[in-house]
């Protein structure tokens, strides 16, 4: 039987992400240091089982197509245009600043201008695959100093479009420093204008059609036609692959079709990701890494702290509190994914010489690996610069002002703190409002958007954002409370769906007169998931026990409620 080629290779790939990632994830660390550690392993200064690289490098630059795709899928115009003064401002700040003093460093050091320029761009560039899976672990997605790290990540995102275009250029022996920036600027305009021109008008008929067929294999094929396809269209014209696909995901961003073209290209983006990171572990020389060691820690001591001192600063600059500049700082310190793209590159097109290419490949792993370290230091610094709970509705608008389709949460107690994880586990953004000063102090030193004040007022709920709010959760104890608190909103913002929680169904029908859209009696559910389970444990099967509770929750629970109404009426009677 003939073996086909390479397969030997993909096994080993197979086996080794298997066996080392999820040992990775078990340390509670990132996939990505998973990857890389598995390339190595298998790599040739290693365990040499793949002995060339280069072998499987053209599909994992896949991986690079894909997350560009994805980045293009999250840069939605709603959320640009309420995170544009930090996106733009903050982010276009750091990413200069940084890349400049770096590559001063690097022409110090005597490299060329060229390369100082790439080594000045790749080490200005956070991770943003480790930095968001971080956040979004922790559930500090939705804190403020992780809505500004995420700011100033989307604009590192948009970065590497220019520089992606300006590597090819900078390797041209013809073009100067000046004509290749201006170059890479007018394709990544070009890239942008494109999106904006033809974005809806082409592929939403498109995904209409594909949509109504219903067939779940089909709607992939598309976007995996539209992924690859935009990417040989920019390849014919001479611009990367990963442009083309960062364009095909601007288009489809303000499509109603983004989540599920999002879930579905999940699967693909992840494997050949970690596939190029095992590419990119498999090119690190783990002998030149022992022999430079000095050299590289201290490039790693140095690249971090002033990574970290810079963004510091400039979030200060940006009037920024304190605690959110300590704990930004050192979050973003780390070198990014696209590192490994932009120096693989550069060496291949012989701007950065090899020895050279290996040493800042081996300071972006480390960066990594150092980062949750760095940033529990970040976190401990911010506890000692919180500032006391905003006080005044005028603090409490101020640090809101760049929050948008966001859920209020009335109530931080128990159930307000299991909203609040489930919303972020799912990357959704919350402003809590809690009239508990101590337990609202506490929740800041730990970085979440809970601030101090009564949802029953309109003018709190104003300061909090309502108006751009995309749902409210009532969750407060008391029900004189919870009755005061939908009224308010409902009076202030009667399209703003409001959620809550009652404690039976009586109190849940006052509620739903007041004008809540959806009420939860505590007491009746808790039964309803006891029933559930017992119905279980006796052998009921699970889509008959499905039914039973849909039927119960039918109608806001009206079945229940004709029971407890013939049960007053008996007891009356009984009287």
């Amino acid at each position: 039987m003939h073996e086909p080629a390479h397969l030997n290779e993909v096994l080993v790939f197979l086996i080794a992400a298997v066996c080392v990632v999820p040992l990775f994830r078990w340390a509670r660390s990132s996939s990505v240091l998973g990857y890389l550690a598995a390339g190595v392993l298998v790599g040739p200064s290693a365990l040499a089982l793949v002995k060339d690289p280069d072998s499987v490098l053209f599909l994992a630059e896949f991986g690079v197509i894909f997350l560009l795709f994805t980045i293009g899928l999250e840069l939605s115009v709603e959320r640009l245009k309420v995170l544009r003064r930090f996106v733009f401002g903050l982010g276009a700040a750091q990413v200069v600043v940084t890349g400049f003093l770096v590559g001063a460093i690097a022409m110090w050091f005597g490299q060329p201008v060229e390369a100082a320029v790439v080594i000045g761009g790749g080490l200005a560039l956070s991770s943003t695959a480790f930095v968001v899976q971080m956040l979004v672990e922790r559930g500090e997605m939705a804190s403020r100093f992780g809505r500004m790290s995420f700011s100033i990540l989307l604009f590192q995102d948009l970065a590497i479009v220019p520089l992606l275009a300006l590597l090819p250029l900078l390797g041209s022996p013809d073009a100067s420093l000046a004509e290749a920036l201006g170059i890479a600027f007018l394709k990544a305009l070009g890239v942008v204008i494109a999106a904006l021109v033809i974005g809806r008008r082409v592929l939403r008929p498109i995904y209409r059609v594909i949509a109504s067929s219903r067939l779940q294999e089909l709607f992939v094929a598309a976007t995996l036609l539209v992924v690859l396809g935009s990417g040989w269209l920019m390849a014919l014209g001479g611009i990367s692959m990963a442009l083309g696909a960062f364009l095909a995901g601007l288009l489809l961003a303000e499509t109603e079709y983004r989540h599920q073209v999002e879930a579905d290209i999940r699967p693909f983006k992840g494997l050949l990701l970690g596939l190029f990171f095992m590419a990119v572990g498999m090119s690190i020389d783990l002998s030149l890494v022992a022999q430079e060691w000095p050299l590289i820690v201290t490039g790693l001591v140095v690249l971090m702290v002033m990574k970290s001192v810079i963004t510091v600063l400039l979030c200060l600059a940006w009037r920024l509190p304190r605690d959110v500049a300590l704990r930004v700082g050192p979050l973003l310190a780390q070198g990014g994914e696209f590192g490994f793209v932009l120096f693989g590159g550069a060496m291949i097109l012989g701007l950065l010489d090899r020895e050279t290419g290996q040493i800042l490949l081996a300071v972006v792993a480390l960066s990594m690996v150092a980062t949750p370290a760095v940033g529990w230091l970040g976190a401990r610094l911010s506890r000692w610069a919180t500032p006391q709970p905003v006080a005044g509705l005028e603090g409490l608008k101020e640090e809101t002002e760049d929050v948008s389709g966001h859920v209020i949460i009335a109530g931080f107690g128990r159930v307000g703190q299991t909203v609040a994880r489930v919303l972020s586990a799912c990357g959704l953004s919350y402003v809590a409002l809690d009239m508990d000063h101590a337990r609202v102090t506490r929740c800041r030193r730990d970085g979440l958007p809970v601030y101090y004040g009564d949802a029953c007022r309109v003018e709190v709920l104003e300061a909090a954002g309502i108006e751009r709010a995309r749902a409210a959760v009532i969750t407060v104890d008391r029900s004189g409370e919870a009755s005061h608190a939908v009224e308010a909103l409902s009076r202030r913002m009667p399209a703003v769906p409001v959620f809550v929680r009652s404690h039976d169904l009586v109190h849940a029908q006052r509620l739903e007169e007041a004008g809540a859209a959806a009420v939860v009696p505590e007491a009746v559910e808790a039964s309803l998931q006891l029933g559930g389970i017992l119905l279980s444990s006796v052998g009921v099967g699970t889509d008959d026990v499905n039914r039973v509770m849909a039927d119960f929750r039918a109608d806001n629970y009206a079945l229940l409620e004709d029971l407890d109404g013939k049960a007053g009426k008996a007891a009356a009677k009984r009287k």
